[in-house]
């Protein structure tokens, strides 16, 4: 029973980035579905739970870099949902007709609820990513998202493991060829309509972008010695960038190097920048903001404090050099940018930050504004800043209020030369899809690439065929008209 465990978990991990077999993971419940067979359910959810570990072991192992016990006790959580799902498919999801339909249903709620559940909230390989690739049968992601793509996966697996069986009890009857009718024609209908989405007629509308990838090495980006060469090699990037006369130009996440507006010096010589090349910056910074806040506890008479609140924000320079707006990040990375409950226990944030401080969430979904040289339309876009494009919902809000294309600015660099970039890229090709919008991607390190409105990764930052802890730039034509 161990190596059918071992297997699954295999099989799912080597589906997914770096390795990217994604056809296994169309067999990877398989061995799991045989194993829990005459076991009662608490025994299926331990068996479930154990492949679950192993699959998220393989596949986030990157996490140690920023945490270890972070990175364990991450994997020990999401497992549970793997052992819920054994639990309930031994415990009634097997012998409910039509399982083929239903069980793949209760494998979706389950991935929902991991995705969306409260400060928890982790949808970042979900079955339905791995076949970020297999463009044909990710565009029903535009009306059932990627819990669609997860759904056709379990059936998948459902309907071959059910002909096995029969096969092992030599028993081929009319349930396994209706098994096999309803599974070819959802596949059937699932590719007829990839086909037909890939291929309709667009009204197209293009804008040049230039994506800046600094390649700042993680012990440097916020050494205070460092900071004038970081600031020189964007500089430098930038000028080069904006010799392709882009509409745009993208720095990636915490780019600036420093708290943007209070180091004034640094930020001067970003605004001096935009006005000399005459296009629009769009940068990842700190900022701060000084709030008088009354709390019951100050030591004020009137009971006044001064707080600073930080923020992760994006910020957009004009061509003439002024600041348009800025983005504050709304969905803060728990432990990592904030922790959660700190106000009520204060050790846990010393144990978890030691000395730094929590960012303040922001509250608005800021749509930005940038000209066309060839139009005298504005066109409007959205930012996503860090792992915000794992959040199929917040995407959703930005294209609601009017963005035509989405910018992730990210720094993946944390995570060393892993699957990691890629993995998040996944993201990004479904939320494109979803929206029906292009999505442009500027990491410190990472995917930078250029995504279009049906999930195709048409252009990035590349070199020696590698994407990872590269310097450079690239400028590629946006279509933001679908």
């Amino acid at each position: 029973m161990l190596w059918k465990i071992v297997l699954s978990g295999l099989f799912l991990i080597f589906s997914f980035p770096n390795f990217n077999l994604s056809y296994l993971v169309f067999i990877s419940f398989i061995p799991l579905f045989f194993a829990v067979e005459n076991k009662s359910p608490q025994r299926a959810f331990l068996i479930f739970f154990i492949a679950g570990f192993i699959f998220y072991l393989g596949t986030l192992y990157w996490l140690y870099h920023v945490t270890v016990i972070g990175f364990i006790i991450l994997c020990l959580y999401l497992a549970l949902y793997f052992g819920v799902f054994g639990w309930i498919l031994v415990g009634g999801g097997f012998k409910t007709r039509p399982y083929i339909f239903l069980i793949p249903f209760i494998w979706v709620i389950l991935e929902y609820i991991q995705a969306n559940i409260s400060i928890m909230g982790f949808g970042w390989t979900l079955l339905g990513y791995s076949q970020y690739k297999n463009l044909p049968l990710i565009q029903i992601a535009d009306f059932s998202g990627v819990y669609g793509v997860s759904f056709v996966v379990m059936m998948v697996n459902l309907t071959i493991y059910k002909t096995f069986k029969e096969i092992q009890l030599r028993r081929l009857d009319f349930s396994s060829r209706r098994s096999w009718i309803m599974i070819c024609s959802v596949l059937i209908i699932t590719y007829a309509y990839g086909f037909f989405r890939l291929n309709e007629s667009r009204n197209p509308g293009l804008i040049k972008v230039s994506v800046i990838q600094g390649n700042i090495p993680q012990e440097l980006k916020w050494d205070p010695d460092a900071q004038d060469m970081i600031i020189e090699k964007y500089i430098a990037l930038t000028k080069m960038s904006a010799l392709d006369n882009p509409d745009l130009i993208v720095w990636p996440e915490t780019s600036f190097p420093g708290f943007f507006e209070t180091d004034k010096e640094m930020t001067d010589e970003v605004l001096s920048l935009a006005k000399e090349i005459r296009v629009p910056i769009l940068i990842g910074a700190n900022r701060e903001g000084d709030q008088l806040r009354y709390l019951p506890s100050a030591d004020t008479a009137a009971g006044a404090v001064e707080k600073v609140d930080y923020f992760n924000s994006a910020v957009l320079i004009s061509g003439e050099g002024e600041i348009v707006d800025t983005y504050d990040k709304i969905h803060l990375v728990p432990f990592g940018e904030y922790v959660p409950f700190s106000n009520k226990f204060p050790a846990m944030h010393k144990l978890v930050l030691g000395e730094l401080g929590e960012f303040t969430p922001g509250t608005e979904f800021k749509i930005f504004v940038v000209d066309r040289h060839a139009s005298p339309l504005p066109i409007k876009f959205g930012v996503l800043i860090c792992y915000e494009d794992i959040f199929p919902k917040l995407a959703g809000r930005f294209v609601k209020n009017g963005a035509k294309f989405l910018v992730v600015i990210t720094n993946d660099a944390w995570y060393g030369k892993s699957g990691a970039p890629y993995q998040h890229a996944a993201c990004s090709v479904f939320r494109a899809i979803e929206n029906r919008v292009p999505v442009i991607r500027s990491a410190n390190t990472g995917y930078s690439c250029f995504i279009d409105s049906r999930g195709r990764i048409y252009d990035s930052v590349e070199q020696n065929n590698t994407h990872l802890f590269i310097t450079g730039y690239k400028t590629s034509e946006v279509d933001y008209r679908y």
